[in-house]
């Protein structure tokens, strides 16, 4: 008589399963295409509760339980100011998919959301501070944060439509601020179609967005609400009825540039993000 699986058994089972093909084999892919996991590495695992980085700490464990690379891992969530709600929801889903979390608490939404200008913009790069600082006093080389293709597809999109730049989401970065530190996106290949069907298949809630901007849409499917994000979203999906193929092709020609093309080729500013320059010129 086979044994019945608990649901972080389940949930494991059905990445190197049912979704193989849809996240295991792009996870692996990203990883060895962009070197983003070495020898010798300690990687922090950033969790900020939603879909994409719960799945990015289960595809770690199994990467780290399968590896023959040595590396070391640690699952870390930063306490920005979380209302009770979306911390217990944290804490109960990592308990229920058996991912061994570290807490840290802030007061970052405390000192962006008295902010007399660009809350938003304030609270991107506090959030990304944070997370180098308290990783690297842990002993950690790098940072791995949830980003997955959508995200590098809309960002170069909305980087052309509402910055007026070509632009896109590397998927290795050197800090600038923090030596030695580094900032990966293993995610970069998987789509989140597959993430929502991941979840969906595992009957699995998580938080969407904890700002208390939004404290009013904190645990819902795939919201988004009236973000420029969001816009590009609805359409990508509209272009993509009649060119089924056009996320491949934005994600391909990220990979293409012939920059002897642009007149107004300029040197990158590295770990400074073009969301957070966006946010900032929005006046969020």
């Amino acid at each position: 008589m086979a044994r019945e699986l608990l649901p972080y058994q389940i949930a494991e089972r059905s990445i190197i399963k049912k979704y193989r093909k849809q996240l295991w084999n792009p996870f692996i892919a990203a990883v060895k295409r962009y070197a983003l996991v070495e020898p010798g590495d300690k990687i922090a695992v950033c969790i900020s509760g939603g879909k994409d980085s719960m799945l990015m700490a289960k595809l770690f464990q199994e990467l780290h339980r399968h590896s023959d690379v040595p590396f070391e891992v640690i699952y870390l969530v930063m306490d920005p100011g979380y209302n009770e709600m979306n911390r217990a929801k944290i804490e109960s889903n990592a308990k229920l998919l058996h991912i061994p979390i570290t807490v840290f608490e802030t007061d970052i939404f405390d000192v962006a959301n008295n902010a007399d200008e660009h809350p938003c913009y304030l609270c991107a790069r506090m959030r990304r501070g944070h997370l180098y600082r308290k990783a690297k006093d842990l002993g950690c080389n790098k940072i791995a944060l949830g980003h997955h293709l959508n995200d590098v597809i809309e960002t170069t999109v909305m980087a052309m439509f509402y910055s007026s730049q070509l632009q896109g989401m590397m998927p290795k970065l050197h800090s600038q601020n923090f030596e030695g530190m580094e900032l990966i996106r293993p995610m970069y290949c998987i789509r989140e179609d597959d993430i929502i069907a991941w979840r969906r298949y595992n009957e699995l809630s998580f938080i969407q967005c904890a700002c208390r901007f939004t404290e009013n849409c904190t645990i819902c499917d795939n919201g988004g609400g009236g973000s420029k994000r969001q816009e590009v979203k609805i359409l990508l999906r509209h272009l993509k009825q009649t060119n089924p193929d056009i996320e491949k092709s934005i994600f391909n020609a990220i990979h293409a540039v012939c920059t002897e093309t642009f007149p107004g080729i300029r040197k990158s500013d590295g770990d400074h993000s073009f969301l957070e320059d966006y946010e900032a010129r929005r006046g969020e």
